[in-house]
């Protein structure tokens, strides 16, 4: 075999990955075979690749793909015999192919000879303790259990042994005892038994978890990095060119860890890195990757990543936060039955659709990337799978070879085939298959050819440092990769239109790029900005070497002047439903509860119509789907109604926002507008719920459903109940009935469960909690093959005197006025220089004088009816949505990530467009930028260093004194959404109640501050005077609240034992909230902005001191 750099071969390598179960049957028995493998050698060097990697061989039961192992050094009776093994190892080495498999270190198959001699020695005994054993299962609880669909805990009952036993996977699977040292030597002499037949490398299968310790999540544990680098002693000891492979599905700097000093394992898999390159490719932004390549830390220089698309396993999603596992499954899962674990078991093609330019896009991501790429068999013809077999077999069916009986792959009998073969008709064999690809030069397997062929010739992609290129355009992704005197230039266009890419290559001037495909040679850089137009989801590889407009869709300009008859209004078809959607592009712009004003309407298709009787004219619910240039599909509720005669007056001078057209209805002219102000529809609503009704088409119904006590709340008799439309509410569409009944319809609805339906009914028929206005009922949309919509939610009405915002405010003003009655009083000639100061010179009794005792006496209560309401929802046990789940290191790293995530976003957005500001706003914003790194590693520290011990559950996740109604001596909790830009399934996530704590903290900050702005404009003299106060007040009404909501919450799961932990959290989630309300206004409302940064300003001085 050519051995060229032999010892860091691993690090040009491109490996294949392969089960000899699947990939070829040379027998007939419809099992894939070494002797099938060998066949295909020549077609994996042709591909160009390197390396093979097989998935295990030996002698298993095969409950788990093989990975339970019966036997570490005989070979499956199916695949052949040690013979064909060895002559597998020569023929691949003659073509200089390495050759890497699997060395499972954590565990065996029960059936293992080990664990069958374990169970039946005596307790303490060295044959015993190859294993883990303990009498009750309680021990090790910290440690998480990985496979959540399958086992229920790490520990099992063995019947033999009179003991329970460990197993971090399959309970099949017992985990071997590292610390007994007769099983590292067991190990070594596996690995010596493989090396010296001729294997290259080896990869470590769960090697985070070898070893247990009480108090620990058992992994990533010391113990397990000592026995790495006595492992990794041994081989370069006693071989000169091995590999060791670390499987370890950790966040980078765990992951890092087990190259050690260049000491432990050779290589180690980018587990973060490949969730985060479907995230940019679909989100169309380069932020998720540039984010967690710069989260990556340097590696010893005789290390290499592994990165990959896809493989055996399903697609995990362990190492995002829980906010991006949700956009990943709504990207690429929707069905439930392709998600198994925290993961998606699906092929790379169907995960893209079978889009073309998206397979390739992704494929040059990979192998742009630092590392070394791995390609999973099958992936380089864009083969299919079939997610209804069972676990993970939906991505190991048999490679497609060609259009031949089982695919080419076995000639036995379709029914003796270990797994079937596709035929879904996206990718079915016939079509899907090597020889059809070998046959067609634009194939998808000749464009891998070629790729891998370039990326060989390049070091820069192997070995080569990364350094990302800043572009305005956040769909632009541009970074040079550059090793020794090899520069090159990778451009990506993530977006599914055409971009400019314009890159500062200054650092570069005077070289030329020469696309590394064609040869073709670019203009020289210079100093100007190097501009580069950009197809769709298009990408250059340029070397670089010394010299020898978004396409616009124009919105349509509809007739607000229709005229038709009312039997054409009644059967709504053909030209009338075209006529209602080219009226609806205008309509819903004007409207404040609709979300994409800042996009480019693509189109707006009428899903459905649904009619019921208002007179002689029909009204509507309108289903429409709005489609944008960019941005995924959002769907609208719009009830319609068409009125003639006297009633155009009323609409047009009283609603005139209700306004859809002008029409002309058998000759009278008329007013089409929104339904929701029409008297007889909301009639319709509220007779539906009390009702149990059901209006039906053939695309879908809308059905009532009343709460459990609507029949003792209004009997049919007294229907119906007069009705308004309230003008405040902004996202959805409010109405008031005979101030009995609060109805929102929700404008924008999605499939599933509406988390405010679900926590207002819940809270209603489980808790005891009733500060919030209870379940009367909801109006929900169902369709065929699909889940409910809520449409809209009935609750009692609550009578009040307005909301705690209106209420702070008035009391601010009251504060106002004390200050400036007493100010000679309050002012001191010694200067002050801080909050602190100022309330100890006043003293605490004169400052809550100031405030009002009244005032404080209402925070306090607001304080104890959050506790309550956050203990009431973790109250809910017996409802898997609403039980409380304990913190673990693991939630811990990636809430880091979501936070790091939106500071680096928020900050990076901030910086390249800060020059709209005024010259108090950008130094605002320079100071906190300067301070980054503070805040990073003060989340860091608070949420890494160890397990906090608290618990998520449900809360109100958009939690602010808007949210809250005054009723004059108490409050009542409102609108449980959650954040209206996220969606359904985000909105409905766990999180610490802590988050709703620090939404409120921050709304006394902004109402303060608010204040002041508004006293300002009445008495603009008062300003100096009063600013020292604004901090003052926001300390006692900080103080007392959390005081409040912490003695009431008492020793709930959710409250932190330590009280460095208590403020530690909180500072996290206001510091999140504070970044969040920043993005906000900055985009929003530029002018609000320093009070989010005055905030944050805030946090950084504590942080400093």
């Amino acid at each position: 075999m050519h051995k060229q750099d032999t010892k860091s071969w691993y690090k040009d390598a491109v490996i294949y990955q392969a089960h000899v179960r699947s990939f070829k049957d040379s027998n007939g028995d419809g099992i894939g075979d070494f002797k099938g493998l060998i066949e295909k050698l020549d077609y994996l060097k042709s591909l160009g690749v390197t390396a093979i990697w097989i998935l295990p061989f030996y002698k298993s039961p095969l409950k788990d793909g093989g990975y339970d192992i019966a036997d570490f050094t005989h070979i499956h009776e199916d695949y052949g015999t040690m013979a064909d093994f060895k002559r597998f190892i020569r023929e691949a080495h003659n073509r200089d192919l390495r050759v890497i498999t699997e060395l499972v270190l954590n565990h065996t198959s029960s059936d293992h000879k080990w664990f069958q001699r374990a169970r039946n020695a005596k307790p303490g005994s060295v044959y015993r303790d190859f294993y883990v054993w303990n009498e009750t299962p309680d021990k090790y609880n910290d440690a998480r259990i990985i496979f959540q669909d399958f086992e229920i805990s790490n520990w099992s009952w063995d019947p033999v042994a009179k003991a329970y036993y460990w197993h971090r996977f399959y309970s099949h699977q017992p985990d071997l005892n590292y610390d007994n040292p007769s099983v590292h030597k067991a190990v070594f002499k596996v690995l010596d038994f493989w090396f010296k037949i001729g294997i290259d490398g080896l990869r470590l299968d769960a090697v985070p978890y070898l070893y247990e310790r009480e108090g620990t999540n058992c992994e990533n544990l010391p113990e397990t990095h000592a026995f790495l680098k006595k492992l990794r002693k041994y081989i370069d000891e006693n071989y000169e060119d091995k590999m060791l492979l670390a499987e370890a599905n950790q966040w980078p700097d765990d992951a890092s860890e087990y190259f050690g000093k260049g000491d432990e394992c050779h290589m180690s898999f980018h587990f973060p890195l490949m969730p985060r390159l479907y995230m940019s490719m679909r989100m169309e932004d380069r932020f998720p990757l540039i984010d967690i390549l710069e989260q990556t830390p340097d590696i010893p220089a005789n290390c290499q990543w592994a990165i990959f698309l896809r493989n055996h396993d399903e697609l995990t999603l362990e190492m995002v936060s829980d906010e991006e596992r949700d956009y990943m499954y709504k990207s690429f899962a929707q069905n439930p039955k392709q998600r198994i674990n925290l993961g998606i078991r699906r092929r790379l093609a169907p995960l893209l659709d079978n889009d073309r330019k998206n397979i390739e896009l992704m494929n040059i991501l990979l192998f742009s990337m630092p590392g070394t790429p791995i390609v999973y068999y099958g992936d380089e013809i864009g083969m299919g799978d079939n997610y209804y077999l069972g676990d993970r077999d939906g991505v190991r069916t048999p490679m497609q070879w060609s259009a031949d009986r089982n695919a080419g792959f076995s000639s036995a009998e379709p029914q003796r085939l270990f797994l079937p073969i596709i035929f879904n008709h996206d990718y079915h064999y016939e079509t899907v298959n090597v020889e059809n690809h070998e046959k067609n030069p634009t194939s998808l397997l000749w464009w891998m050819r070629r790729v891998i062929a370039k990326r060989k010739q390049y070091r820069a992609f192997s070995r080569g440092d990364i350094q990302f290129i800043d572009t305005s355009n956040s769909k632009i992704l541009a970074f040079t990769r550059t090793y020794n005197d090899e520069k090159i230039l990778v451009i990506i266009n993530l977006s599914r239109y055409s971009q400019q890419a314009e890159l500062d290559l200054s650092e570069y001037e005077g070289y030329v790029p020469t696309e590394v495909f064609s040869q073709n040679k670019f203009a020289i850089i210079g100093e100007d900005p190097y501009i580069f137009p950009m197809q769709f989801k298009n990408y250059f590889w340029f070397e670089l070497r010394k010299q020898e407009e978004d396409e616009v869709i124009e919105t349509l300009s509809p007739d607000h002047q229709l005229v038709l008859s009312s039997k054409e209004w009644n059967k709504m078809q053909g030209t009338t439903r075209n006529s209602l959607e080219k009226l609806m592009r205008s309509y819903v712009r004007k409207n404040r509860w609709f979300r994409g004003k800042a996009k480019k309407i693509k189109a707006i298709d009428i899903k459905n119509t649904i009619p019921f009787s208002t007179g002689n004219l029909n009204s509507y619910i309108v289903i429409i789907e709005t489609k944008y240039i960019e941005g995924k599909p959002e769907q609208y509720v719009i009830p319609i109604s068409i009125k003639t005669g006297e009633i155009i007056a009323d609409v047009k001078f009283k609603h005139p926002e209700a306004m859809i057209a002008y029409v002309e209805v058998d000759g009278h002219e008329g007013v089409m507008y929104d339904g929701s102000y029409n008297q007889e529809v909301r009639d319709i609503f509220l007779q539906l719920i009390t009702q149990k009704g059901m209006l039906k088409t053939r695309k879908g119904s809308i059905v009532g459903v009343p709460g459990k006590k609507m029949r003792s709340k209004v009997k049919k008799s007294e229907l119906p109940l007069n009705s308004r439309v309230l003008l405040a509410e902004q996202s959805n569409t409010s109405i008031l009935y005979d101030n009995r009944f609060f109805f929102k319809m929700y404008r924008s609805p999605e499939e599933g469960n509406n988390p405010e339906l679900e926590i207002i009914k819940t809270l209603t028929e489980n808790t005891r909690f009733r500060n919030f206005p209870t379940f009367a009922g909801a109006l929900e949309y169902r369709e065929p093959n699909a889940e409910s919509s809520a449409l809209g939610i009935l609750v009692d009405f609550v009578h009040n005197e307005g909301n705690a915002w209106e209420f702070i405010q008035s009391s601010i003003d009251r504060y106002f006025d004390r200050i400036i009655e007493d100010k000679e009083y309050l002012m001191s000639d010694k200067p002050i220089d801080s909050t602190t100061d100022l309330v100890e010179h006043v003293g605490e009794e004169k400052m809550r004088d100031l405030l009002g005792p009244f005032f404080i006496e209402m925070i306090e209560l607001l304080g104890k009816r959050t506790a309550e309401m956050h203990l009431a929802l973790a109250s809910v046990e017996s409802k898997k949505e609403f039980k409380p789940e304990p913190f673990s290191l693991l939630y811990q790293k990636s809430l880091y990530q979501s936070f790091r995530t939106l500071i680096k976003r928020t900050l990076n957005d901030m910086k390249s467009s800060k020059r709209k500001l005024n010259e108090e706003q950008i130094a605002l914003i320079d100071d906190i930028i300067d301070n980054e790194s503070l805040l990073l590693s003060t989340i860091k520290h608070t949420l890494e260093k160890k397990k906090i011990h608290t618990s998520k559950t449900r809360v109100h996740g958009d939690y602010h004194l808007g949210q809250v109604l005054f009723t004059g001596k108490d409050f009542v909790i409102i609108d449980f959404e959650g954040e209206p830009t996220r969606s359904l399934t985000a909105r409905k996530l766990k999180h610490c109640p802590f988050k709703d704590v620090a939404g409120m903290l921050r709304s006394f900050h902004y109402a303060i501050y608010m204040g002041q702005l508004e006293n300002q404009s009445k008495i603009p003299e008062s300003a100096d005077l009063l600013n020292p106060w604004l901090e003052a007040w926001y300390e006692i009404v900080r103080k007392t609240f959390i005081d409040s909501y912490l003695e009431t919450a008492g020793d709930a799961s959710f409250i932190p034992k330590e009280e460095r932990e208590i403020n530690d959290l909180l500072s996290v989630y206001t510091i999140e909230k504070a970044i969040y309300e920043a993005d906000y206004e900055f985009n929003n409302r530029p002018d609000w902005l320093h009070i989010p940064l005055n905030g944050l300003k805030k946090i950084l001085d504590d942080l400093v001191e």
